[in-house]
């Protein structure tokens, strides 16, 4: 029997995806066997997701076959849905069998954040999948080829719960993208509403408030009506109850207003805060030296004591140290502190516009959008090099 260390690796979201690409690196032959468990056979781009979501650009764009980003003389990938985590057991079952480690990354990505709000997780749609934005787009159309044959007003109302970024950036593309379905289903745009409903102050929440502004400047442009520092009380089936009982009539609504951890979490005997580990230093699970938790179900303070929020880059950062701390702790050397290095942050608002903050710098327009296209070609250069950027890479 092989008394060659087993490392599995689960999920392929930005974490999982690049612990794997690390430890093709850090890695001795047969120094340990690396399993890659995703419940697709292919990687996913989160931020990209608002974009086909709202029919602006194709899914292929977000869709990369894992086959394309790992060696598989050195990674094996299972393609399966993880059923049950068991850290006792030292096992991960799946729908049709089980696999067990002695190193365990979890790379799950998260689910969306509800708050209670009663209806929401069974009226409104999310953007959390390839499967979930190709039924919001669908949707979307569905709904104005419906309206062309009974006239009903909630039809084209559009209500997007939460002004964080993926709320802004969906929004963005929406009001960019109805007025050509208007068009094409012969309906005047100036009946269409997009409502963006958000209970935070502000739209998107801690970032600088000129670029703030800015961005809804730019919606409210394009025709975006915002109810901000009203809360969605619940969602029907025909719209949504907000501020003090009034209702928003409409038979689209999706919800973007957070993410919590992954489920699987809670359910495997781990102590969370809304399903997310607060890990160590090291990424390592409080009483768990063998498991690494890392990208959405993660948590980890920043020094002013704030969690981190769940990020892309986050996630790809600490991808690339839990590989390093799995190979030192294969060889019993010291382990690397995680440390985040924040690169900046930008949010899409369209065609031609976004706004960004780069260390001190606040850049808005269409010079920001340029920063965002780059943003996106350098994640695609990092897991597949310049053939990737050419295959997958948006330039105009």
């Amino acid at each position: 029997m092989s008394n060659i260390p087993k490392i599995v690796i689960v999920g392929a979201g930005y974490g999982g995806i690049l612990t794997a690409q690390q430890l093709q690196k850090e890695l001795k032959h047969n120094e340990a066997n690396v399993t890659l468990i995703n419940r697709h056979d292919y990687h996913y781009i989160t931020t990209h997701l608002h974009m086909p979501a709202a029919g602006t650009d194709t899914i292929e764009h977000s869709r990369i076959p894992i086959s394309q980003l790992i060696d598989e003389f050195k990674v094996d990938l299972v393609k399966g849905t993880v059923k049950e985590i068991l850290p006792k057991e030292k096992k991960i079952v799946l729908e049709d069998g089980s696999l067990s480690y002695d190193y365990l990354v979890i790379g799950l990505g998260g689910e969306p954040e509800t708050f209670g709000i009663p209806g929401m997780d069974k009226f409104a749609l999310t953007i959390r999948s390839i499967n979930s934005v190709r039924l919001i787009r669908e949707h979307i159309e569905y709904q104005l080829a419906l309206y062309k044959n009974d006239g009903k007003p909630g039809r084209l109302n559009f209500v997007v719960g939460g002004a964080g970024f993926s709320g802004i950036e969906f929004i963005a593309e929406l009001a960019d993208r109805l007025p050509q379905l208007a068009k094409a289903y012969d309906i005047d745009f100036n009946r269409i509403q997009i409502i963006n409903v958000e209970a935070a102050p502000t739209a998107l929440p801690g970032f600088d408030p000129e670029l703030v502004e800015y961005a809804m400047d730019v919606l409210k442009r394009k025709g975006v009506n915002f109810r901000i520092g009203i809360p969605i009380k619940e969602c029907l089936e025909d719209g949504v109850i907000v501020g003090e009982g009034e209702k928003i009539e409409a038979c689209t609504v999706v919800w973007t207003g957070g993410i919590r951890g992954n489920g699987l979490i809670e359910k495997a005997g781990f102590e969370v805060m809304r399903g997310r580990v607060k890990i160590d230093d090291f990424l390592r699970a409080p009483g768990h030296d063998g498991i690494f938790i890392i990208g959405d179900s993660s948590l980890m303070l920043n020094p002013e004591g704030r969690p981190y929020p769940p990020t892309a880059q986050i996630a790809m950062q600490q991808g690339v140290v839990c590989a390093k701390n799995l190979a030192a702790t294969l060889r019993k050397k010291e382990l690397h502190k995680f440390v985040f290095s924040n690169k900046g942050t930008v949010a899409s608002l369209g065609k031609g516009e976004a706004v960004a903050v780069v260390g001190k710098r606040k850049i808005k327009g269409w010079v920001a959008a340029q920063l965002k296209k780059i943003v996106d070609l350098r994640y695609l250069f990092i897991i597949g090099g310049i053939p990737l950027v050419l295959k997958k890479g948006r330039f105009f």
